[in-house]
């Protein structure tokens, strides 16, 4: 039977006044004496009922945290007892080990060591080979201090194995020895270093070389290098200085092997803390904190809270933040209206008297301390924190006069009649300082409404609905004010809430009313001119004022009516027609002006609508005006007919179709069938009609009473159809009037039209070999006019450039160039084809066709692929930097006398002229 060893809770009843509650363990390292008697199969401890032992606390008062041992030999309950798995808890020697919590919602994990020794047993090694350690209890906190009773440094021996005789079956049980204490090193130590920690040792150093090593995070495993040990005599130092708030702890493992590397010990577990020192001063999350409170409200109040954390460890004081208020601004009602819980930060009220309307803002400033306040150790921060005091509807609205007046004409509606003004202390544009009027007397028919001005809270009494000065001259309202939010608990309304209202109503001249408006009036139309049809008179509103009311027309659309001046009288001015386009749906409509004589005058209007009764005064009218049939008779030689009758029922159809006796070819070639009561069908009577337009008459009758006839004409083109029944082109022609003789005339014409083009074109194009036939006047070679003379370009002088003259060699031979691919050749060579043809000047030329001939000449030498350049660039071969001949700038335009220029007259017409310049002619 397993057996539980201690526990890891304890009762409440334990439990002194504790600050704040911070999850963990309450203490980083336990010792339980246990004895061995005890643990053969019996409680001890259990976590229900025992007060002693260690403690865990998530702060969640959650039931669901586990627990977790590094050692299999040993479990721990959900309700945080330790027990042992297995019989090998019959202890002889010291146990150590790890256990871990974990909350179940919170991910952070918790951790503790905890060491059993045999209560009553020393140590089985001597103790000049171990160190002896204190436990000082400072204060109302446990602070655990490894301290040597030497002071030589700590030598930690790697265990070994005590074998001891069973009693019977000669089975031998290991013995082992005490488990090594955690290591505990100050943060932030000065050095210096390498600092000297512990010294690993072997009991077989003496026997052989040990080499000793170290492996974990911390040596081998980032961080890498911050602790080392001394292969050889196993010294261990850390190497600088640590951080508790970077890493808080260090589990490392100590090895020794031979000179070969075999393992001569088993590794032990070195735990090493880093000792927190109050380094790290208070932080607060915000350095402005922003709260609200309400006015009015009760001292206890919580308004806001503000929190500080402090990196160092927050289960010794060196991480315990207390709070404080520094100051706060303003001092009123009292300079002290806040207060602060010292271990949480919430902010409370401790006053009565917070009233937005005179104070709307506090200032706090908070400090917070380490080391549990001491000012003199602890390290501090402050913040701010701003309290609004919100508004509550503690004011009500007050209106500034107990009576107001205001005047309104009558019949004005939307107009603001009296500006009603409020005072309300409370927090403008929020529901507890806008105003609501409500009319409370004196408005029964609901003709004003009070509105509220949004940006000044105001009241304005607005008419809704015209008032009229003959029923009531004045109004005496009664207004009552209210927020739109309720007010707070325990306020009154104010007598000032409510206010009189008096509204006078000024009369004014109002314009004359027509009792019915429209007025319907009901009339057969045709009725003559000069009929009396109604009286439309109209009522002057102002009782207490005698006018005199004249009338007159305002619109009538198709002038037929006549009013009276005096009493309204309406007359006909001509005859009425229904069918006439100023009447819609049987109504007409005219509207007439009614004015009054006051000051200033005054008119009103009025709208008659006459219905006119329908009467059967049109004749129908046949439809369609057209048609066209086949010149056979068929089933498509037939058209259906119908008529239009612009009456109303019962004056319209169903329609009498008849062809009238006269002339006898209607009857003889045609016939009218009924179809239906508005529908007959026109067909032939005989077998065939020629083709062309005939115009049938037909006779249309309605169903009036009595009924009107109608001698209508339908024309029908009779033309020749096809198969499915469509006219042809040439009987569509036909149909239409055109008779042969006008066809033939057409064509003629379209025949002499085409001629005329043809001789014309033939015209044209004779003359342009005319025009090409035609030789030049005169010989060119005689001819003396002046022409542009174009000749090659030599580039821009001797040293222009340099080329590759080899281009403008002559081949000995043309083979290389005739067996060339057609298209492909050198630029600058003379293509190897025909020559162009040019036109022959001919034996008689005429005087107006030389400037043909030279465009004929250009046109063709442009086409001329063997005309030189052959290339567009022309170079010409290179002279040399140097000339032996010189300047041609030494020749002058003077004569020396010796040079003869008789030769130039030899030369032609075209050197007349320089030869009668230097060969001393005519001119001489």
């Amino acid at each position: 039977m397993a057996a539980v060893l201690f526990s890891l809770q304890a009762t409440k009843a334990d439990q002194p006044p504790k600050p704040p509650c911070r999850p963990g363990f309450s203490e980083s390292f336990y010792t339980v004496f246990v004895s061995r008697d005890l643990l053969q199969g019996q409680y001890i401890l259990k976590g229900k009922h025992c007060g002693c032992g260690v403690k865990f606390d998530d702060c969640q008062h959650s039931k669901s945290v586990d627990f977790e041992s590094s050692d299999p030999n040993f479990s721990v309950r959900p309700d945080g007892s330790v027990y042992a798995e297995q019989e090998v808890a019959n202890l002889s020697d010291p146990v150590q080990f790890m256990v871990t919590a974990r909350g179940g919602h919170d991910p952070h994990i918790w951790e503790t060591t905890v060491k059993l020794a045999l209560a009553g047993h020393p140590p089985s090694v001597p103790v000049s080979q171990v160190n002896i350690y204190t436990l000082r209890i400072t204060g109302s906190h446990k602070h655990y201090h490894l301290r040597a009773w030497d002071s030589n440094p700590r030598v930690i021996k790697f265990p070994r194995k005590h074998q001891r005789s069973s009693s019977a079956n000669g089975l031998r049980r290991q013995k082992r020895d005490w488990v090594i204490p955690p290591i505990n090193v100050p943060e932030n130590s000065r050095g210096p270093f390498p600092q000297m920690l512990v010294r690993i040792r072997s009991d077989q150093d003496l026997e052989k070389g040990i080499r000793y090593s170290i492996t974990g995070a911390g040596a081998d495993q980032p961080p890498i290098d911050v602790y080392n040990i001394d292969p050889v005599h196993g010294k261990m130092f850390v190497t600088r200085p640590l951080d508790r708030e970077e890493r808080a702890s260090y589990h490392l493992r100590a090895h020794a092997v031979d000179m070969n590397g075999n393992k001569v010990e088993s590794p032990i577990d070195l735990y090493i803390y880093v000792i927190d020192m109050n380094d790290n001063r208070p932080e607060f999350q915000n350095q402005v904190y922003n709260g609200s409170v309400a006015e009015g409200s009760k001292p206890g109040t919580l308004v806001m809270q503000v929190t500080a954390n402090d990196s160092d460890d927050d289960t010794t004081a060196n991480g315990m933040v207390r709070y404080r208020i520094l100051s706060q601004t303003p001092h009123m009602p009292i300079p002290n209206m806040f207060t602060i819980n010292s271990e949480t930060g919430d902010i409370f009220t401790v006053a009565a008297g917070l009233d937005r309307e005179k104070v709307s803002q506090y200032t706090i400033i908070v400090q917070a301390t380490d080391m549990e306040g001491n000012l003199n150790f602890g390290l501090s921060n402050t913040a701010t924190a701003l309290i609004s005091v919100t508004d509550i509807n503690d004011n009500p609205p007050e209106l500034t006069a107990r009576t107001f007046s205001g005047e309104v004409p009558e019949n004005r509606v939307n107009v603001v009649v009296a500006n009603l003004t409020v005072i309300d202390r409370d927090q403008p544009h929020s529901p507890n300082w806008a105003a609501q009027y409500r009319i409370a007397s004196g408005d029964p028919q609901g003709h004003f409404l009070i509105r509220t001005n949004p940006v000044n809270n105001d009241g304005m009494v607005t008419v809704v609905k015209p008032v009229d000065y003959e029923q009531n001259r004045a109004f005496m309202l009664t207004v009552i004010v209210s927020n739109k939010a309720p007010l707070a608990s325990g306020i009154q309304s104010s007598l000032q809430s409510s206010a009189g209202v008096t509204i006078s109503v000024q009369d004014v001249n109002e314009p004359p009313v027509f009792p019915s408006n429209p007025k319907s009036i009901r009339f057969e139309e045709g009725v003559p001119a000069g009929t009396t049809l109604t009286v439309f008179a109209a009522q002057d509103p102002d009782l207490f004022i005698h006018q005199t009311v004249r009338y007159s027309k305002l619109s009538d659309p198709a002038n037929w009516l006549r009013i009276n001046r005096t009493n309204g009288q309406i007359t006909t001015m001509a005859v009425l027609d229904r069918e006439s386009m100023y009447v819609r749906n049987n109504i007409y409509e005219a509207t007439f002006l009614a004015a009054d004589n006051g000051s200033p005058p005054a008119s009103g209007t009025g709208t008659l609508q006459i219905h006119l009764i329908d009467v059967n005064d049109n004749a129908p009218v046949l439809l369609p005006k057209e048609a066209q049939v086949c010149e056979r008779a068929s089933p498509r030689s037939r058209v259906n007919i119908t008529a239009s009758d612009a009456d109303a029922d019962p004056h319209v159809g169903p329609f009498v179709f008849e062809l009238p006796s006269y002339p006898p070819s209607v009857r003889r070639n045609w016939t009218a069938s009924r179809i239906s009561g508005d529908y007959a069908q026109l067909r032939l009577r005989i077998p065939y009609l020629d083709a062309g337009v005939y115009e049938v008459p037909i006779i249309v009758s309605d169903s009036g009473n009595p009924p009107l006839s109608n001698r209508s004409m339908i024309k029908v083109k009779v033309c020749p159809c096809d198969d499915n029944g469509d006219c042809t082109t040439t009987g569509a022609v036909a149909a239409a009037g055109l008779g042969t003789g006008a066809i033939i005339a057409i064509l003629i014409c379209i025949i002499i039209l085409l001629t005329m083009v043809l001789v014309f074109v033939m015209w044209m194009k004779r003359r342009e070999k005319e025009r090409q036939a035609k030789p030049l006047l005169i010989d060119p070679e005689d001819d003396v006019r002046d022409n542009i003379l174009k000749y090659d370009e030599e580039g821009g002088g001797e040293e222009d450039q340099d080329y590759d003259l080899s281009q403008l060699q002559q081949p000995e031979a043309l083979d290389h160039i005739i067996c060339k691919p057609t298209g492909v050749r050198r630029v600058d060579e003379r293509p190897v084809i025909a020559e162009s043809q040019y036109p022959i000047r001919p034996s008689l030329p005429h005087p107006g066709d030389i400037g043909d001939f030279i465009n004929d000449g250009l046109r063709a030498a442009d086409n001329d692929p063997t005309a030189p350049p052959y290339d567009s660039l022309l170079v010409f071969d290179y002279e040399g930097s140097g000339s032996t001949a010189g300047s041609v700038s030494s020749l002058n335009s003077s004569s020396s006398g010796d040079q003869d220029y008789d030769y130039l007259n030899d030369w032609g017409p075209r050197f007349k002229k320089l030869a009668d310049l230097y060969g001393g002619g005519d001119d001489d």
